[in-house]
């Protein structure tokens, strides 16, 4: 007979997630054990076991689980919104993603040599949907991104990806701009620097 899952199997994981990431971002993923964040977790290894058998699976579901809610929180963007408004907006989800995720993104960006090469193809397929949701925008903002005699628009959207990527280095919420307002900058950078860059 198969075993029931617990009701509260999602709340446990999300924990044992969230205190595997503080723990990897402190200690580094090589010196990171799996005592320390059961103990960080004030779960038994027994428990943290039962929930991931490694520390590969939980670097990987740190990782995957971090990029699918982000990338369904860019699918609640209303599809009808005017393309520049609709591109703010998407900046502005991934913004809001990463608040409070310093630690999912310091695994994320540290975390790669850990996974096997499944593990790693299961990431890059997420990472390529979020990347095309904003591609398909500049595109539709600036279809001469992408002609094939200059092919910048891949360019252009992973310079952006490089702006939103490295927020976590440097914003605070309490500081002088909201993540809206940053938001709103970051789209006009990148929309009004392509008039340069064309």
């Amino acid at each position: 007979m198969a075993r029931t899952r617990a009701s509260d199997f999602e709340e446990k994981r999300h924990h044992l997630l969230l205190t595997a990431a503080r723990v990897f971002a402190a200690q580094g993923m090589d010196k990171a054990s799996m005592s320390q964040i059961a103990s960080g977790a004030g779960v038994s290894k027994a428990l943290l076991y039962h929930y991931y058998p490694s520390k590969d699976a939980l670097i990987f579901a740190i990782i995957h689980t971090h990029l699918t809610d982000m990338d369904a929180a860019l699918d609640r963007v209303p599809a009808d919104l005017p393309p520049r408004a609709r591109l703010e907006r998407l900046v502005l989800t991934v913004l809001e993603s990463y608040r409070g995720a310093d630690d999912q993104h310091q695994v994320q960006l540290n975390g790669n040599a850990a996974l096997s090469d499944d593990q790693k193809a299961r990431i890059v397929q997420v990472e390529r949907r979020i990347v095309r949701r904003f591609s398909a925008i500049i595109r539709d903002i600036h279809p001469e991104l992408d002609r094939p005699d200059r092919p910048l628009l891949m360019p252009v959207t992973m310079s952006l990806f490089g702006i939103m990527n490295w927020v976590y280095m440097w914003f605070r919420d309490d500081g002088p701009i909201t993540r809206r307002d940053y938001a709103h900058v970051a789209t006009t950078m990148i929309l009004e620097g392509i008039k340069a860059v064309r």
